[in-house]
């Protein structure tokens, strides 16, 4: 009897590759830490919501600042939830004091947000987000938000989303369209009993140079507390 072996067939080659291609396609947090910048492609790999924030503050160098955020069901037009910054102060007295960087103040506090839902929005399909946004001095080529949700570290959804160009000194305004997917009864279930281990990350990019990322978590049990 030959105890020759016999090579590997080639179904089973096509699963060693795809197999083997799987474990490349994913990138770590630490991996993305070390790199000089983060790309689209990068972030597109991660497994994972991430634990700290890819850059820093300082990368916005183009002054981009959300100033009004509203989310509204397609269907009915209802408005779920809607937020806007202040206008800011002119008053006389507030210009000859600049305010002063407390030393002791978060740099990341107003990069996060939670959100407070209730069970119903688990169910909805399609949801409108309406972003208003402002520019500095710079113009802002190939402005992009790549944002990914997780349920314990499980991909949900990821969307993907160009604002183009915007212009030097300008307020812009636009409505995404989320498409959410269809979850089961049991996923609906957990993620309800489950408060806040449902997270985004939110990354805004110009010229595939990743210059803001944002974090939220969210709970749909009505707004109660785990």
């Amino acid at each position: 009897m030959s105890s020759e072996a016999k090579p590997p067939s080639k179904k089973k080659e096509g699963f060693l590759r795809r197999q083997a291609k799987s474990k490349t396609d994913f990138v770590s947090e630490e991996e993305l830490l070390r790199k000089d910048s983060v790309s689209p492609d990068d972030v597109l790999r991660l497994g994972k919501s991430t634990e700290k924030y890819l850059c820093p503050p300082e990368a916005n160098i183009y002054g981009i600042d959300f100033t009004r955020f509203k989310l509204r069901d397609i269907d009915s037009n209802q408005v779920l939830f809607e937020v806007a910054k202040p206008p800011p102060s002119y008053d006389a007295e507030d210009q000859e004091e600049p305010e002063v960087a407390d030393p002791d103040e978060d740099p990341n506090a107003g990069r996060f947000v939670r959100y407070q839902f209730t069970p119903q929005f688990l169910k909805l399909k399609t949801v409108g987000a309406t972003v208003e946004f402002v520019v500095g001095d710079k113009p802002v080529n190939k402005f992009r938000m790549i944002e990914k949700h997780y349920f314990r570290d499980r991909v949900l959804k990821c969307f993907d989303f160009e604002f183009g160009f915007c212009i030097p000194h300008s307020r812009n305004t636009v409505e995404h369209i989320y498409e959410f997917p269809k979850l089961s009864e049991d996923a609906i279930q957990e993620m309800v009993q489950h408060p806040y281990e449902t997270r985004s990350d939110s990354f805004y990019f110009v010229e595939d140079r990743l210059i803001m990322h944002n974090k939220a978590d969210y709970a749909y049990n009505g707004g109660g507390q785990s």
